[in-house]
């Protein structure tokens, strides 16, 4: 077994359960946040994560590269783009650097809405809501697939009359019927002006290929929710109409990184476009 970090081993000291949340089975939210050396998972997540690692050991540093891609990506966002509300659909589990600290800290009245359709999410959304009061967060509880009911309920937060960024940070994967996640960004980006962005993230299958693959089966058999892996090319298409900001489609470690950072390739491959 490959010898894993501190921060990964099994813990004893698991956190008391939400009303109504099932420990017993491993769930997508909870993993990741095993993977990102948090606190809020339990021992199905746990062993599901470490079959993953067994079998794709860069698995922590590619949940490590999507996360610090989020915090490069809003920045650029709202100090360079100029924008000012955030849509960030999929969020997980609240952690360190959340979508509304990074704007908020660039610009403080920053509007963020979160959404996320899992219950443990929704356990933690008040970690969600501590913002600058200069700007506004919401949690929004519903499904991506119904991207018009997103809409709908973060209109009570957003002003869809200017800019938005639609954030889609390693949630895709999870919508597996072929053409269903094109038919979801063309929902959500038509109702947004232009200069509105689109960030995208997904796990890939063309780094690491045979164990990303073999990470994956590993996650449909133990995971609550499957998932299917993209490619390059099939994240690109899901930017048709709009204007991909450089780099383009790269690892998540290769989008505009820090001066000194490791841009060792994950198989993690993220892109952000603009809306004309």
């Amino acid at each position: 077994m490959t010898e894993r970090p501190a921060w990964m081993q099994p813990r004893f000291d698991d956190p008391a359960a939400p009303p109504g949340i099932d420990t017993s089975a491993a769930h997508p939210a909870r993993i990741w946040d095993y993977w990102l050396g948090g606190k809020d998972n339990f021992a199905a997540d746990r062993a599901t994560g470490d079959l993953i690692l067994e079998a794709m050991p860069q698995m922590g540093a590619n949940a490590r590269a999507d996360r610090a891609f989020l915090g490069r990506a809003v920045r650029h966002l709202a100090a360079d783009a100029g924008i000012r509300q955030f849509l960030d659909i999929g969020t997980g589990i609240p952690t360190a650097d959340n979508t509304h600290e990074v704007a908020q800290s660039a610009a403080p009245d920053s509007r963020v809405v979160y959404v996320d359709n899992d219950p443990v999410v929704l356990a933690h959304a008040r970690a969600l809501l501590v913002g600058d009061e200069r700007g506004r967060t919401d949690y929004v509880h519903a499904d991506l697939r119904e991207p018009s009911d997103v809409l709908e309920q973060a209109a009570r937060t957003l002003d869809f009359d200017r800019p938005v960024a639609v954030m889609l940070l390693g949630v895709l994967e999870f919508i597996t019927d072929p053409g269903q996640d094109a038919a979801i960004v063309r929902t959500l980006m038509d109702a947004l002006p232009s200069g509105s962005h689109l960030a995208v993230s997904v796990s890939t299958t063309e780094v690491d290929a045979a164990a990303m693959e073999e990470a994956a089966r590993l996650w449909n058999e133990g995971g609550s929710t499957p998932l299917v892996l993209r490619t390059a090319d099939e994240l690109a298409a899901l930017f048709d109409g709009l204007e991909t900001v450089a780099p383009g489609v790269v690892p998540c470690t290769e989008w505009r990184p820090e001066p000194g950072a490791d841009t060792t390739p994950v198989a993690q491959y993220c892109a952000v476009g603009r809306r004309p």
